[in-house]
């Protein structure tokens, strides 16, 4: 059970690289090989042996002259000192001749008659060929070539073991090339972020064209520092800047700097920006740099260890950049606050751009580059999706709609529908749809009144967001949930949104107290969110009159820079007070809770009877239902005329 108010942090997904070092065969693969080749070698073997085991029988000079005495032998074939007779019923002997003497005469010496001699048909051959000396050295050679073929297999993988320790502190980087079109990313691949790009097309321009800037002695920025939060595209940006300049992108993670050897990552800093400085004019990207950039002399692992190497190396490669060198350092990061201040310095990376979540027109823009290649149906509107989408990120929008898709081709459709779109959406908040986890009678009941005390408290909280759909079919860890959104964008809120935020969180704690006389484990996330909030106004936003507007947030200072004010060093009383004023917050949101569900009595019973009646409300059956219990449904300008606290 869970409301679901506009996402303030998503999760991001980054781009792969377009090569990597490629993986060797493992250990067995190697073994399989070597039996496969061994026993194919052994086969061939077996075979040369089994055929010159097939000669003929080799019988005595003596008996080969009787045979041809008695007229036996049709034909005799000579080779060397081989004799072959060939007889009358095609079998064939072979027997040994006398070295110094010719046949004839060694029949003649046995007796045999002249006129035998003459009747058959003697055939001379020399010896010799390929096959001759193949048959008489396989049964040698084989065994012998057999062995050195091992041993070569085994130097081999001795010497490729070496020269994996050998390049051990090369680089890592993964390069996308100008002329690799499958791989090229330009600005008009992404959407939103405008004040980013323009921020960049000075930087694509420098590649082009430096001539322009060095003559009036410009000097462009040595680094840029993508910060935003997770998926919005700063990794998307860096390629695209590389493909408007068409220049080689070399892009790496900060975390495949360091290894548990210590020397290891300064090495492969400098072969990595070794490798971009050959290939100028080009972009070499960091991702994720806060995993080596982050505040040295904090303590952890001493002041030499494998990390602060590695920062070290960075910060000397990046100083000792010259202007013509025209390699730029693209990073990336989403935790700015924790960087060390010399890698952030002028002369380092000294332009930082910032990367907002899109607004709705750039959700928008972006759903509409993400739907390129996707068949859409004539009832699809992007600009409704992108009206129920605040808080997400271009990652969330790519991903929703991948889902979509997914959706559709489940269901044997060749286009993607509005439906599919919608049901999409609340898939990538919550995840998939749970019909096996089927609820009680009881618990059905319980569910819908949970649901609709959500729904109820915040549609008549003026500060609330207006609720969009209700359902109480399970999805992901939630039972049951209320999707309720902005009526328009917003970047600030108010100590008062936050208050009505915190008294609809209560609401289904408040419907199963007054209706069952008891509560369940289902409002346990509900109460996990409004503490943590209302935590979040005393100690981070100023937003309470005892405690006054100070900042009590151990995070706040002690990872700005490494310095600053010190949190989390308050007193017990302090504390005390904090707890006492966090209690205060939320017992005054649930009495406002509670005094909205006694006077809607009706229309909470009404809600919750047509959820266990359909299950899902949409927004336009849930207003009906408001009007008709005396409830005015929001609209935009009732938002617009709210003041703002």
């Amino acid at each position: 059970m869970a409301t679901i108010p506009e996402q303030r942090n998503q999760k991001g997904r980054k781009p792969k690289g377009s090569t990597g070092a490629p993986k060797g065969p493992s250990i067995w693969v190697q073994l399989l090989t070597a039996m496969v080749v061994f026993l194919l070698l052994s086969a061939l073997y077996s075979s040369i042996k089994q055929y010159v085991s097939t000669t003929p029988d080799v019988v005595s000079l003596s008996q080969i002259a009787a045979d041809i005495g008695e007229g036996k032998i049709a034909s005799v074939a000579i080779e060397g000192n081989t004799i072959k007779a060939t007889y009358a019923d095609k079998t064939e002997k072979t027997s040994r001749k006398e070295t110094e003497t010719s046949f004839t005469q060694t029949l003649a010496n046995y007796n045999v008659p002249k006129e035998r001699i003459d009747a058959i048909k003697i055939d001379i051959k020399d010896e010799g060929g390929v096959r001759y000396w193949f048959l008489t050295l396989a049964p040698l050679l084989i065994p012998v070539l057999l062995l050195f073929g091992i041993i070569w297999y085994l130097s081999r993988q001795v010497k490729s073991g070496g020269m994996q320790a050998l390049t051990f502190g090369k680089s890592m980087a993964r390069l996308v090339s100008p002329e690799d079109e499958g791989q090229k990313v330009t600005f008009a691949d992404v959407a939103g972020a405008k004040e980013a790009k323009s921020e960049l097309l000075e930087i694509v321009d420098f590649l082009k064209n430096p001539k322009k800037f060095l003559e009036i002695g410009a000097r462009i920025p040595k680094g840029v520092l993508l910060m935003g939060a997770a998926g919005t595209g700063k990794t998307l940006l860096a390629r695209a800047v590389a493909g408007e300049a068409g220049v080689p992108f070399f892009s790496i993670s900060g975390s495949e700097f360091v290894e548990m050897f210590v020397g290891v990552g300064a090495s492969r800093v400098r072969d990595t920006f070794q490798i971009a400085k050959k290939a100028a004019p080009s972009i070499l990207f960091v991702d994720e740099i806060d995993a080596i950039g982050r505040v040295r002399g904090s303590g952890v692992g001493g002041g030499n260890d494998e990390r602060e190497q590695t920062l070290n190396q960075i910060l000397v490669e990046m100083d000792g950049f010259e202007v013509n060198e025209k390699v730029i350092v693209m990073a990336a990061t989403n935790r700015p606050d924790v960087l060390d201040p010399a890698l952030v310095r002028p002369g380092r990376f000294d332009r930082r751009v910032t990367i907002d979540l899109p607004d709705r027109k750039d959700r928008e823009d972006i759903l509409k580059v993400h739907a390129r290649k996707k068949p859409l149906g004539p009832d699809v509107k992007l600009s409704v999706i992108a009206e129920r989408t605040p808080g997400f990120s271009g990652a969330d929008l790519a991903n929703l709609m991948n889902e979509a898709a997914i959706l559709a081709a489940r269901e044997e459709r060749k286009e993607i529908t509005q439906y599919d779109l919608i049901r999409s959406i609340e898939k990538v908040m919550l995840g998939p749809e749970r019909r096996s986890h089927v609820l009680n009678k009881k618990e059905k009941e319980i569910t819908a009144y949970h649901e609709a005390g959500h729904a109820i408290v915040a549609s008549v909280l003026p500060y609330a967001d207006p609720v969009h759909k209700i359902s109480i079919i399970s999805r992901g860890r939630a039972a049951g949930y209320t999707l309720k959104l902005p009526l328009d964008e917003r970047r600030m809120q108010s100590r008062k949104e936050f208050l009505d935020d915190i008294a609809v969180s209560l609401g289904g704690y408040i419907a199963e107290k007054m209706i069952f006389h008891d509560i369940t484990t289902g409002a346990s996330n509900d109460l996990q969110v409004l503490t943590a909030l209302a935590r979040d106004m005393v100690t981070r936003y100023g937003m309470s009159d005892k405690m006054g507007p100070m900042a009590f947030d151990p995070a706040l200072g002690r990872t700005l820079f490494g310095g600053g004010v010190e949190g989390g060093e308050q007193s017990e009383e302090v504390s005390a007070m904090i707890d006492a004023e966090v209690k205060g917050i939320i017992l005054g949101a649930l009495k406002k809770a509670e005094a909205v569900m006694k006077k809607h009595r009706g229309a909470l019973d009404a809600i919750a009877q047509k959820l266990i009646e359909v299950e899902t409300i949409e927004r336009d059956d849930f207003e009906k239902i408001l009007i008709a219990h005396g409830i005015t449904p929001k609209k935009k300008q009732d938002i617009e005329h709210q003041p703002i606290v």
